[in-house]
């Protein structure tokens, strides 16, 4: 990818090294023995320890100054500009695509984290991959997930990574129009079958909009180069739900996917990168379709 001319998002949060105990950004409150106790005797009395905690928490002295970041190698530095430039591009493609709505695109922040962290959606470790949390309309990335990308996938690649982070950015996208409260009343509703198939098409659609970003993206900031779009579809291909399943499993079980199946994850893809403008009305993909 030709990156050189795209600008760096301010968006992005530094996580790592913090001090936060996997999350929170170092905002954490520390426990000594005494408050220990006194939250077991609340708790033997009937009553609730987090009252207690949330309580002290809101009563007890500002929080002192975040730890500082530990010293990062020049190749991670170099991985933090690249993350902050994709970011960058997702915000203007998404700008001018929601402004032809109509609409004001809000941009999200990215949050680059180790091993853990604590979310809007709740606690997640690093195992859980590249995720966004409706709740707090932020993009969570622990970057160790690239280089499983490259070793543990086969999807080398500045354009599998970015492709990654245009997914999850597509998910956000998702949640400002609306889909994704759609789809989590239609799973509330129905069975577990017909939840996995709804987590199915609201995850593939992000694949849409990741190809359609590409697209646009090349539009307007002329940064692909020959292969990348082959190194989105590998990445595509390598993270289907079929694929994970007989590597980690050694049989595939279609009624608890959640993704797509490689192909139908390459199909969107494309289908996306093909495609000129995105309905927001026109969002849920219809069964013969996957």
């Amino acid at each position: 990818m030709r990156l050189d001319d795209l600008q760096e998002s301010d968006n992005v949060d530094d996580l790592r090294g913090s001090g936060g105990g996997g999350g929170g950004g170092g905002r954490g409150m520390a426990m000594g023995g005494g408050t220990l106790v006194l939250l077991l005797v609340v708790y033997l009395l009937g009553g609730d320890p987090r009252a207690l905690l949330s309580s002290m928490q809101g009563s007890g002295p500002a929080p002192g100054p975040r730890v500082e970041q530990r010293e990062l190698t020049p190749q991670q530095k170099e991985t933090d500009t690249f993350v902050k430039k994709i970011l960058k591009s997702t915000e203007g493609v998404w700008q001018d695509e929601f402004s032809k709505m109509g609409k004001t695109y809000e941009v999200p922040r990215l949050e680059l984290f180790s091993d853990s962290v604590r979310s809007g959606c709740g606690d997640a470790s690093s195992q859980m991959g590249p995720f966004y949390c409706p709740a707090d309309r932020k993009v969570y990335i622990d970057l160790t997930f690239f280089d499983e990308l490259d070793q543990r996938f086969g999807a080398a690649g500045d354009f599998a990574r970015a492709y990654v982070i245009a997914h999850e950015v597509g998910h956000h996208v998702q949640n400002l129009l609306g889909i994704s409260e759609q789809v989590s009343e239609a799973e509330r509703r129905g069975s577990k079958a017909q939840a996995n198939q709804l987590s199915v098409r609201l995850e593939l659609q992000a694949d849409f909009l990741a190809g359609m970003w590409a697209r646009k993206g090349q539009e307007k900031f002329n940064f692909l180069q020959d292969g990348d779009i082959e190194e989105g579809i590998r990445a595509a291909n390598a993270i289907g739900d079929d694929t994970l399943q007989k590597e980690t499993q050694g049989r595939v079980v279609p009624d608890s996917f959640t993704h797509g199946t490689s192909a139908q994850r390459v199909k969107w893809f494309k289908l996306g990168y093909q495609s000129d403008h995105f309905d927001p009305n026109n969002n849920t993909f219809q069964a013969k379709d996957l």
